[in-house]
């Protein structure tokens, strides 16, 4: 890794947070983790209430990294096809020939609202493009452009009418991020920032493809010592020995753990992986892959808290 380089990556990084907030108010948390995640090369889950910004939030960074962008609205009606694409028959001097359009999910970023809106069958169809970056149709195989992130939001609250998440689904989200309401000061800023007569703030485009394929590369460049890999390892084993965890998360929790850690330490400046990483990334990264017990959801404990506990005791 040339120094200068990885200088120039990081000066470039902290400049797209500056041009988010151009247009997103306060939810630094919200902003930095799914930097992480995009740096990972890896899904993001973003779950709220209504209006708190994620479709901009996601369209802002799209442009900001001068990535492609569609959008996926999730409704019970939604066919498979009308995200992956089909074949239609077109005309051409030769004749009539089938012809394969693409759906929305040929973009860079995708944002797939409210998924959880979407049947079974539909939310299936992400799950190939989500693993394998790539989309089978009628017996071919068409390669998703690189690099390639779901971002898919739902709603916690309103739950009639929604088909909750397999965890074969879940499990292929490398984060699940929560965003919570703004502070008072910064209501009052969106207010103001979003009701008068200015239009939204135009956003720089000041990270390029290329660019974002060499920072994931330095990302898992980044060293960890054995000593903070091996701990992350057993603190996720022990998500499946702990009492209140009725099912634990799997290896590809382990991995994602370190490459996040990796990720959260080189978006600070820091050239090595330190135990705070690992303690910040672990609850986005494991809260959506364990499942409590009875007595644990009786007592009220929710998967963060048992995210913290196990922490504490790694």
């Amino acid at each position: 890794m040339a120094p200068d380089d990885i200088d120039r990556v990081q000066e470039k990084l902290s400049r797209v947070r500056g041009e988010i907030a151009k247009r997103i108010v306060g939810q630094s948390e919200v902003v930095e983790r799914l930097l992480v995640c995009i740096l990972c090369d890896g899904n993001a889950l973003l779950e709220s209430n209504p209006g708190l910004g994620k479709t901009t939030l996601v369209r802002t960074m799209a442009e900001v990294t001068d990535l492609s962008f569609s959008r996926i609205q999730n409704t019970p009606d939604l066919m498979p096809s009308d995200i992956t694409g089909t074949e239609i028959i077109r005309e051409s001097a030769e004749g009539r020939e089938f012809v394969f359009e693409k759906g929305p999910v040929f973009a860079n970023i995708v944002l797939a609202d409210e998924i959880n809106r979407a049947t079974p069958k539909t939310q299936a169809a992400l799950l190939e493009a989500m693993q394998e970056q790539q989309v089978t149709a009628a017996g071919a195989t068409y390669e998703l452009p690189r690099p390639f992130f779901v971002l898919a939001t739902q709603n916690p609250i309103d739950q009639g009418g929604t088909y909750p998440l397999p965890e074969a689904q879940t499990d292929r989200f490398l984060m699940k991020i929560v965003v919570d309401y703004p502070t008072e000061d910064e209501e009052f800023e969106i207010v103001n920032r979003y009701t008068g007569e200015v239009e939204a703030p135009d956003v720089e485009r000041v990270f390029g493809r290329e660019e974002l394929q060499r920072a994931q590369e330095y990302v898992r460049q980044t060293p960890i010592a054995d000593d903070i890999r091996d701990r992350t390892v057993r603190l996720v084993r022990s998500t499946r020995e702990a009492e209140m965890v009725e099912y634990g998360a799997s290896p590809r929790a382990s991995m994602g753990l370190v490459l996040a850690a990796k990720a959260s330490a080189f978006l600070a400046g820091r050239s090595h992986v330190s135990w705070e990483d690992v303690v910040d990334m672990a609850p986005p990264i494991l809260r959506h892959r364990i499942l409590l017990d009875f007595r644990a959801e009786r007592e009220g404990t929710t998967p963060d808290d048992a995210v913290r506990q196990l922490v504490d005791q790694a």
